[in-house]
């Protein structure tokens, strides 16, 4: 499964990297917006993974331009964020984020969190962890 992961953070893309391909998903990765919203449209991943605070154009940005791109709005996007403020996860699925995940993330509960969006996918290919 290939997994887009809209990061500017070296540390944090490295880790999310490292946790994904040891559970055997592919990674692509952005380091902005408009490399993650080109790579969605070109790669068409199974899920992406996007940072809310981002250089230039921002993860409620890009979760909007995603959502109204015909050919990917269907594509389920996890906010990985720092923002945990009172109504920062309303407003971060409010823009189009499909669900929400706090930083630091818990690099032991991170792939269940983000397997969720795959059920179908988690039945059939359970034997060879996805």
């Amino acid at each position: 499964m290939k997994i887009l992961v809209i990061e500017d953070n070296e540390q944090n893309m490295y880790l999310i990297r490292f946790l994904l391909e040891s559970n055997g998903f592919t990674a692509i990765e952005a380091l902005n917006g408009q490399d993650g919203i080109r790579l969605a449209h070109e790669m068409k991943p199974d899920i992406i993974l996007l940072d809310i605070q981002l250089p230039g154009m921002d993860g409620y940005e890009i979760a909007g331009v995603i959502r109204s791109s015909p050919e990917i709005q269907t594509i389920p996007i996890i906010a990985v964020t720092s923002y945990a403020m009172s109504g920062d996860r309303e407003r971060i699925l409010a823009a189009g984020a499909t669900d929400y995940i706090e930083k630091p993330i818990n690099p032991e509960t991170f792939i269940d969190q983000i397997r969720v969006h795959f059920p179908q996918r988690r039945a059939d290919n359970e034997s060879i962890n996805c």
